[in-house]
């Protein structure tokens, strides 16, 4: 005869008992007796039933484990017999070593070691799952051991061997696809340098563009490579990830691609040459390369600058030689007395017979301002500013300026200044002087009369100007051919030069 499984308590002093039936429900049921007790029998059976609540929930999953079918009041299978078919099955595994099972009125005592905790687990589920268990006592330790066998690593690697046959052809067509990619791409690009010799005339700018369209065929066959060979997910993500470092490039390298865009930009402008003389970032002298990175100039002094391209294209450039007419300014003042109408004469025909001065556009004489003791004059004129040294030519006008003016008794009195004569200045009357040291009426000194010391040569260029010509064109030869590590790198204006 079966029962209902259930775990029962009793009070007998207060006739109340509390259990737990096989739902797992705690019940507490007081008698006719319990009924007449006194209260504190009732708050005793109330005690027993926290205890039991709190002892149920506060049971550990390590306990040994309650049966999972219903307990018979006749045993099914004799104890041995349970020992024995559980024995047989867990050696049967291989899974545990010294084995032991024992049962004592259908409760499975289970020992013996398992090398994890599943294969412990899995006994224990075992063990109560036989027909005949009450409880189980699961005693099995768990010892992971280092294991030796090198079976699952033959298998895996067999394993690979047979995947890596099977994709063999779909890999040699993959290898084959890339090199075609990379002979396909140089094709197309030294093509496109060919069709575009006759329309740009920079190499650089050719490379540049031939590079551009060439680039996405190389990246086509590369991905067609990877699409053969079934690794379309590798060939987004090395996508994905080019992207990212892509990213991350630019703003760590972003001086350098800033001066590599800028150097591309100043080759399809153009402002200056090779050999222009210019004036950008506060240094003047003539272009001798440009590298994707910098501008390099030879300065007047025979330095070497070196100029970011980035610093060249936002700058303000002055290109002397673009023009081969550059205009010179010079200076002088008269006096007063002078009169400025044939001054202004004067001046315009000692500058239209120089022969550094160019007649087209003609000088100009303007009147700049009345100083305090002088009437200041500018001369405008043009010159040849590709073979001649604007600093020179205005040396040698301003020389036989003076030298005319001073010849035609044209004053040009100095600045008006303040003279303080600290021990005074005596006053001496004529008729107080000796007789022979009286001057003679008519001797003073004629204003405009020029001494011989005063005389200025007649030539356009005087011994210590050394000529009218450029100085750029004079500098030294091991200078303007000086080699720079930096402008062997490529010259991006090789082959744009005036001529001069």
């Amino acid at each position: 005869m079966i029962v209902r499984k259930a775990t029962v308590y009793c009070f007998t002093l207060s006739g109340a008992c509390a259990g737990k039936d096989e739902s797992g429900m705690t019940k507490l049921t007081i008698g006719a007796e319990g009924a007449l007790a006194s209260r504190r029998a009732r708050w005793a059976a109330l005690a027993i039933f926290f205890v039991m609540s709190t002892h149920a929930a506060a049971q550990p999953a390590d306990e040994p484990a309650a049966p999972e079918q219903e307990v018979a009041i006749e045993p099914v299978a004799g104890d041995e017999a349970i020992a024995e078919r559980i024995g047989r099955i867990l050696e049967a595994t291989g899974w545990y070593r010294n084995v032991g099972v024992a049962v004592d009125e259908g409760i499975v005592f289970l020992d013996g070691v398992a090398g994890s905790q599943d294969q412990r687990t899995w006994a224990r589920d075992l063990a109560a799952r036989t027909e005949g268990t009450v409880a189980v006592v699961n005693r099995i330790e768990v010892r992971e051991e280092v294991n030796w066998d090198f079976a699952p690593a033959l298998l895996e690697t067999e394993a690979l061997a047979r995947r890596i046959a099977v994709a063999l052809p779909l890999i040699a067509l993959a290898v084959l696809i890339l090199p075609f990619a990379w002979w396909l791409s140089s094709a197309i690009a030294s093509l496109m340098r060919r069709v575009l010799a006759p329309r740009v005339e920079q190499e650089f700018l050719r490379n540049v563009i031939a590079r551009a369209i060439a680039v996405p065929v190389l990246l086509l066959g590369v991905y067609l490579m990877l699409q053969v060979a079934g690794l379309t997910g590798l060939a987004v993500s090395l996508l994905g990830g080019a992207g990212v470092i892509g990213i991350v490039l630019g703003f760590a390298f972003r001086d350098i691609a800033e001066n590599f865009l800028a150097s591309l930009v100043l080759s399809i402008r153009r402002p200056f040459r090779q050999g222009d003389v210019i004036s950008v970032a506060g240094f003047e002298g003539v272009v001798q390369t440009m590298n994707t990175r910098s501008t390099i100039l030879v300065t007047i002094d025979g330095n070497h600058a070196q100029i970011p391209n980035a610093t060249v294209f936002k700058s303000t450039i002055l290109n002397y030689t673009a023009a081969p007419a550059r205009r010179v300014t010079a200076e002088v003042g008269i006096g007063y007395d002078a009169s400025i109408d044939d001054t202004q004469r004067l001046i315009a025909e000692v500058l239209r017979d120089h022969d550094a001065i160019l007649n087209e556009p003609p000088p100009m004489v303007l009147v700049d301002a009345l100083g305090a003791a002088t009437v200041n004059l500018k001369a405008h004129f043009w010159i040849d500013g590709r073979t001649l040294s604007p600093h020179r030519v205005r040396s040698s006008a301003l020389r036989l300026i003076k030298r005319a003016l001073v010849e035609h008794g044209v004053s040009m009195p100095d600045e008006a200044r303040e003279v303080i004569f600290p021990q005074g200045v005596p006053i001496v009357r004529l008729d107080e002087m000796p007789p022979n040291e009286v001057p003679a009426p008519g001797a003073a000194a004629v204003p405009g009369k020029p001494e011989a010391r005063t005389a200025e040569p007649s030539t356009e260029a005087s011994s210590a100007e050394g000529g009218l010509g450029n100085e750029i064109s004079e500098l030294p030869q091991d200078i303007a051919d000086a080699t720079i590590p930096e402008a062997a790198s490529g010259n991006l204006l090789a082959g744009d030069s005036r001529e001069h």
